[in-house]
């Protein structure tokens, strides 16, 4: 229990204190209302003494009298009726005190840590201590005990009385026929010789002082000096205007009437009006004005206590709303204020406060206390008398012959208790009365000896009321004993209250036992009984009781030596709630506030839901919106695990309350919780969102909200943009770059204020999450933004711009339109959504001035979605605007958290999310990319030509325009110099080549058309690629459209290609220095042709050398159809082949075949033959690195000029792209060798450079195809081109890349091996040299004659490589291949027989030698060796010429 400002002795004592009567005369009591108050009122505030008091008991022991208070009251009469029960008016006093009494604010309070729980509650309750002093004043006397009747009376007469005493007579009259005509049931006297005690009042200011004191003489002369006083008051008029300030004593103890103060109107239920005080607060509101109306009590006993309503609240608030305006309409009533404010005792000044207190002092100490002495000898004596007689034999008369009990049941008590009622001059009762006088006047030995002897009296003879009695004072007597001389019977206590409860069915008398025992057990530290007896007593039939009892059982839990915490909450909550049923509205909010701090964050969420709940409709109720609106806040936005019926009714209330917040600040705009929203997920996107094809034309992809983030992507487009600035700045980056971001998120870098335009649209993208569910109904959904405007040139303080911020907040709030809009706001009308749904709500902003931009929150009206229970027509719709409320949320982001420093590392900090704060720059130029005829599937080196339509959709001219791509070798827009002339239109290029052609017909030795071009008319640096525009610049709302060429990817399959357009402002200056926009497109691959090629050294004789003296090289193409005919190819047709070199070109076709035309269908294969020769010295001296010579054979009738756009830049692009991979290989096979250099290895690499120069083809074949395809019954062309890159002589090219194959997997080995011995590359060697013999391939000679035959052979010798070579040249060798075994091989070479020879760099020698044979036959002359190396070289080779065709000559007789 919490703590009491009395202890337990003087609460106890104070309890059962000696009653008085007072009855007054009509001047009397006129004298005393100069005060404002009776005679009793004037005597409370000075009824306890402070002085000891002396009596003596029976023995003639003196015993000591200590802090006695009497009670005073006035007599107030009533016929009879039933006692033993607190009537409607009591009942009503008692609610008005526990209302009055509420915790100040700042009050003490104590501070309980109980294991994780740190509790803050009030450490006393005065509420409670009011309630329990006024219940024990006001309770009804009783029959079965004397405690509460009156010992004496006093007759209190005016002095101003013409006849005094005639007065004094009628009074005293008056008194005997109330106490003994039987007529009334109360007042109730204690023994029937009463005290009667004359008091003669004296006003100083009216009566003659003279007369009051020979009236009071005559007084002394009748009634005796210790019968009679005389009290002087009123010394001071009401008028007199004195300074002195005399305190008023009288206030704590008068009830003011609290229906008309109206602070307390909003505290009282409506229903206090009805006699049924209490029991009229139900759980529901609505139905107390229900039970006001009727009448009638209404506890819902047979539904949970803590039942949730699932009724219409905002109903029930409006109802509650209107009952309290009523009562306070009814409070402003002049006549219900009048003596609201009254002060008490104006006309008496303190010596009559002095002389009030020696009448209280003479009247106790001279009148009742010798009478009370007196009374307890009368007794005591008569109860000695008797206890000579036997017991039994005492019994039996009292049975059988008068005296007995009367044999009826009690009027008081129900029938179901069955006990009897004594006659009062039964000596049982005689018992009890010497007892309850020897209690008053703390003789409490005695006492408890008597009413341990009545209790076995009556429990003998069943009378169970006047047994519970006797049992309760005697505990009370035990414990006030003093020096304790037996333990406190707490059983007693126990018996008496079960007693009083279930068979007396008295419940006042067993809340009074509880009280007391209660107490008592608390002094004892027997908390936990207090609390058990406390629950005890809680029951239906009255709230108040029950309230109070459950929270003073709640603190005796928290005040145990380990606290029961959570049985502390739960029993507060039931107090909470009982509070409420009884209209104390302010203690259940205390109480529910009080258990709150226990189940909050504990994972009780029902229990949350209802205490917020609860506490959020008190708070309405009592006035306290923003409470109401707190609580109300937690039961939605914390997860709660209502039913949606149920959460639908939290909802409803807290949207009313919601209502009524902003009726009271109607300025500001206040937060609402609902909907959740996600700040972190916000997305701003700058720039107007994409159009969407046009007819025939598909638009830029660009960047969309639809679109997801992707690291990755954002990286390649970084690199394509820094790629495009290097190239518009002379190939360097800026150091101030940062690539542009259209859409910002969480994942992109937002630490600096993004950059966006004027006149171009802001899009945030809000992600709302409902938790509920029940659906939510927004409406009016748009974006709140405060404004700074300033120019870019401007320069202005922090002060000076916060002096000229724009917002639109205050315009919203008010619900008007904003004169000078500086930045157009975008409204969503209705924005729905569904249970537990999330949501994005996409919201635009148009800036048209210059500055800074701070998007601050979203503005919207709430209203819960409407539901099939909500009626139709205006009344409907009323409840629905009333339902809905308008207030904001902010979006607050939290940035990144900083992990650069050591200090960011060792704490939590965030750096700076500047999303949401734009800096609005300048007008800059939009540019719209449209595509017509843009494929979306191409085969494999398929040439396509589509169109390209630029836009400049501002007002500001664009320059600069260039694109970067991931795929470079993809499309082309052509050079100036080598771009065709194209139909403008697309509609008349339908059926026309995307190739430059000539009509040339085919001759049978047609040799190649050639032509130089220089790589700069084609190449672009780091694949960045210039647009062409007619003066380099685009005006504002003009357009242009260019041709586009594309080839199909070489791989199959579905490719990505991305694009990057870039372009510029022509009014330099800005913030934003250029401007992107991004492409991606989607091309699916099919097979088409497959290409092999090879190359070979031609052995042709020397008189076969072409016309330039230059001995050719054979290029041999095998192409093959590798389609499947997905793609509705019928046949293939190689159109033409072309080659690209600096050094080489393809001379002219010897196919064998006389059909030149190669038509190829599904899996067929052909193969071609051509001779490739090397360029001029003429042509390579004009250049032989920059020029690249073109040559075209073409198969058929038409001669595709190889040379221009587009088949010229796609060979370049390809080339590009070969070479950049090259480059790569070659850089990390290097950076692996170079680990391991030693001095052989560079020795060998030196001849393998060699070698491979002297291999060195360097002859690029672009072959040329045209594919016709059946498509929707009509006959396409398609037209493409195939790369295939000779390098090196004999080795085989594709024009397919192969796939890696996956690589083997190793055996570890453990133990390092010694390295293999360095082999020279001896059949790469013997590439150096080329030989070639020439000889008569018939020879006649007459053996007859002559029988030796000498035919000259004459040795051509070339060197193919760049170095000199040291050759050797033996004749001796004598071959034993198999080719030579099956000819004659009876010949010798004659003359020198080897040679030591030296060539230049690509010299060329002929040497002469003499074959001699000496008979007729086939001989292979192919048998000499020959040995070369070059001259750095220390090792020779031989060469591979005996791996040729062996050369045989014919030997015939003449």
């Amino acid at each position: 229990m919490a703590r009491c400002v009395q202890s337990v002795q003087e609460f106890v004592q104070d309890s059962f204190v000696p009653m008085v009567a007072v009855l007054c005369s009509e001047e009397a009591e006129r004298v005393t209302r100069k005060n404002n108050l009776n005679f009793a009122e004037l005597l409370r505030p000075f009824c306890r003494l402070t002085s000891e008091g002396h009596i003596r008991d029976p023995n003639n022991q003196v015993q000591v009298v200590k802090n006695l208070r009497i009670c005073v009251n006035n007599m107030m009469i009533c016929p009879n009726t039933v006692s033993g029960a607190l009537s409607a008016t009591q009942r009503r006093l008692l609610n008005e005190v526990v209302l009055s009494c509420q915790p100040q604010e700042g009050a003490l309070s104590s501070v309980i840590t109980a294991g994780d729980y740190n509790l803050n509650f009030s450490a006393t309750t005065p509420w409670f201590e009011a309630y329990r002093e006024n219940f024990l004043q006001s309770m009804p006397a009783s029959d079965h005990e004397f405690l509460n009747h009156y010992l004496a009376c006093l007759l209190v007469v005016s002095s101003t009385e013409a006849v005094p005493v005639e007065q004094f007579l009628k009074l005293s009259q008056e008194q005997h026929r109330i106490q003994h005509s039987g007529e009334y049931s109360s007042p109730k006297w204690f023994i029937p010789n009463t005290l009667k005690y004359y008091v003669l009042l004296h006003d100083i200011n009216e009566g003659e002082e003279q007369r009051a004191d020979t009236l009071y003489e005559d007084m002394k002369q009748r009634y005796g000096p210790q019968g009679c006083y005389l009290l002087k008051i009123n010394s001071r008029t009401f008028s007199s205007e004195d300074d002195e300030q005399i305190p008023d004593p009288w206030s704590q103890y008068l009830h003011r009437n609290f229906l008309h103060n109206e602070n307390m109107l909003n505290d009282v239920a409506p229903t206090t009006i009805s006699d049924a005080v209490e029991n009229n607060f139900s759980a529901t509101e609505e139905d107390c004005q229900h039970s006001a109306e009727k009448g009638i009590v209404s506890n819902s006993i047979e539904s949970h206590p803590l039942q949730l309503d699932t009724v219409s609240s905002s109903g029930n608030l409006q109802t509650v709303s209107a009952v309290n305006t009523n009562l306070k309409k009814e409070a402003r009533d002049p006549e219900s204020l009048a003596g609201a404010s009254v002060s008490h005792g104006t006309c008496l000044t303190l010596n009559d406060h002095d002389r009030i207190r020696q009448f209280i002092q003479e009247f106790t100490f001279r009148g009742l206390l010798p009478h009370i002495e007196k009374n307890i000898r009368q007794l005591n004596d008569q109860l000695i008398s008797r206890k000579g007689l036997s017991r039994s034999l005492f019994t039996a008369t009292k049975k059988w012959f008068g005296g007995g009990k009367v044999p009826e049941k009690s009027i008081s008590e129900p029938k179901s208790s069955c006990g009897l009622q004594y006659p009062p001059e039964a000596p049982e009762l005689q018992i009890r009365k010497m007892a309850d006088l020897c209690f008053l006047v703390q003789h409490y030995e005695l006492a408890y000896s008597c009413y341990h002897t009545a209790k076995k009296d009556f429990l003998s003879d069943q009378a169970m009321l006047y047994a519970a009695g006797s049992l309760e004072m005697a505990a009370v007597s035990a414990f006030l004993q003093a020096g304790a001389p037996r333990p406190y019977p707490a059983h007693y206590m126990d018996t008496a209250m079960q007693t009083y409860k279930d068979v007396c069915k008295n419940m006042v008398l067993a809340e009074r036992c509880a009280l007391l025992s209660a107490e008592i057990l608390k002094s004892q530290g027997k908390y936990s009984d207090a609390a058990t007896l406390l629950i005890k007593m809680t029951s239906e039939d009255s709230d108040l009781r029950s309230a109070l009892l459950l929270e003073q059982a709640a603190h005796c839990f928290i005040n145990m030596r380990n606290p029961m915490v959570r049985k502390f909450a739960f029993h507060m909550i039931l107090a909470g709630h009982r509070f409420s049923k009884a209209g104390q509205r302010r203690h259940a909010l205390r109480s529910y506030c009080q258990a709150m701090q226990v189940y909050k964050d504990r994972g009780w969420s029902l229990a949350e839901d209802h205490i917020n709940f609860t506490i959020g409709r008190q708070s309405f109720t009592l006035h306290k919106p923003k409470d109401a609106v707190t609580a109300f806040r937690q039961i939605l936005t914390n997860g709660s695990r209502q039913t949606a019926t149920q959460q639908g009714a939290f909802l409803r209330e807290y949207l009313y309350v919601y209502k009524s917040v902003m009726e009271e600040n109607e300025v500001s705009l206040p937060h609402l919780p609902l909907p959740c929203i996600n700040s972190s997920a916000t997305r701003v996107y700058f720039g107007r969102e994409r159009r969407l094809a046009e007819g025939e034309k598909q638009a830029a992809t660009h960047v969309s909200l639809d679109q997801e983030y992707d690291q990755d992507l954002a990286a390649m487009w970084c690199q394509l943009e820094e790629q495009l600035v290097a190239s518009a700045n002379r190939g360097i980056v800026p150091v101030n770059f940062l690539p542009t971001q259209f859409c910002l998120n969480s994942k992109t870098d937002n630490l600096r204020n993004p950059l966006a335009v004027v006149e171009e649209p802001i899009i945030v993208e809000v992600m709302f999450r409902n938790p509920l569910k029940v659906s939510l109904a927004l409406s009016k959904l748009s974006l709140l933004w405060r404004f700074t405007p300033y120019s870019p040139s401007e320069e202005k303080t922090t002060e000076e711009l916060a002096g000229e911020t724009i917002t639109n907040e205050e315009t919203l709030a008010l619900q008007i339109k904003q004169k000078d809009e500086t930045v157009t706001t975008e409204t969503i009308l209705e924005f729905h959504m569904g249970p537990e749904e999330t949501k994005v709500a996409r919201l635009q902003l148009l800036p048209h001035r210059t500055g800074q931009l701070n998007i601050v929150g979203v503005v919207y009206y709430l209203a819960a979605a409407s539901s099939g229970e909500m009626s139709p027509g205006i009344e409907g719709q009323q409840k629905m605007d009333t339902m809905m409320v308008y207030g904001r949320q902010d979006l607050k982001i939290q940035g990144p958290r900083l992990n650069q420093t050591k200090e960011d590392k060792m704490s939590v900090q965030h750096g700076p999310d500047r999303r949401l704060n734009p800096i609005i720059t300048p007008p800059m130029p939009l540019m719209e990319v449209f595509f017509l005829q843009f494929p979306t599937a191409l085969l494999c080196g398929e040439i396509r030509k589509a169109y390209v339509e630029f836009c400049n959709v501002s007002g500001v001219a664009l320059s600069g325009l260039r694109v970067s791509s991931t795929h470079p070798d993809f499309f082309t827009f052509g050079s100036q110099a080598t771009t065709p002339l194209t139909p403008l239109s697309p509609t008349s290029a339908e059926n026309c080549s995307a190739y430059k052609t000539l009509a040339t017909p085919l001759q049978p030795d047609f040799v190649a058309t050639e032509m130089l071009v220089s790589a700069e008319d084609f190449s672009q640096p780091s694949g960045v690629m210039e647009i062409p525009l007619n003066g380099n610049m685009l005006q504002p709302g003009e357009s242009t459209q260019l041709p586009l060429w594309l080839r199909g990817p070489d791989q199959e399959g579905v490719h990505e290609i991305n694009f990057l357009f870039y372009y510029e402002s022509t009014e330099k200056g800005n913030k934003i220095s250029h401007r992107v926009l991004r492409h991606t497109v989607f091309i699916c691959a099919s097979r088409s042709l497959s290409v092999q090629a090879s190359a070979c050294r031609s052995s042709a004789s020397h008189h076969s050398l072409d016309n330039k003296g230059n001995c050719g090289t054979l290029v041999f193409i095998d192409v093959e159809n590798i389609n499947t005919s997905e793609a509705g190819v019928r046949e293939f047709h190689i159109v033409q082949v072309s080659s690209s070199s600096q050094h080489w070109r393809l001379h002219k076709c010897i196919n064998p075949g006389e059909d030149n035309d190669c038509k190829l269908t599904s899996r067929e294969r052909a193969k071609l033959c051509f001779k490739a020769t090397r360029c001029t010295p003429y042509q390579a001296s004009l250049g032989a690195v920059e020029k690249y010579t073109f040559a075209d054979l073409n198969l058929g009738n038409e001669r595709i000029i190889s040379s221009f756009t587009p088949c010229g830049d796609f060979f370049f692009r390809c080339c590009q792209t070969s070479h950049q991979s090259n480059i790569a290989s070659s850089k990390t096979s290097s950076s692996s060798k170079s680990q391991t250099s030693v001095p052989t290895e560079d020795r060998i690499s030196d001849v393998a450079n060699i070698i491979k120069k002297c291999n060195e083809l360097d002859l690029n074949l672009i072959v040329i195809w045209k594919a016709y395809v059946v498509e929707d019954n009509k006959q396409l062309i398609l037209e493409g081109q195939l790369h295939v890159a000779l390098q090196t002589i004999g080795k085989e090219c594709s024009s397919l890349t192969l796939k890696e194959e996956a690589q083997e997997m190793v055996l570890l080995k453990f133990k390092s091996e010694l390295p293999p011995p360095v082999v020279l590359p001896s059949a790469d060697l013997s590439q150096l040299i080329k030989t070639n013999l020439h000889y008569p391939e018939t020879y006649t000679h007459p053996f007859v004659q002559d029988s030796l035959c000498v035919v000259p052979v004459t040795l051509t010798l070339s060197n193919c490589s760049l170095a000199q070579v040291d050759v050797i040249i033996d004749l001796r060798h004598k071959s034993t291949s198999p080719e030579s075994l099956d000819v004659h091989s009876s010949f010798s070479w004659v003359g020198q027989t080897q040679y030591k020879l030296q060539l230049k760099p690509q010299e060329e020698l002929c040497l002469t030698l003499r074959a001699c044979f000496l008979k007729a036959g086939v001989y292979n002359l192919n048998t000499l060796r020959i040995f070369a190396k070059p001259i750095e070289q220390g090792t020779m080779c031989e060469t591979s010429h005996q791996t040729a065709s062996p050369a045989l000559i014919i030997i015939n007789n003449a």
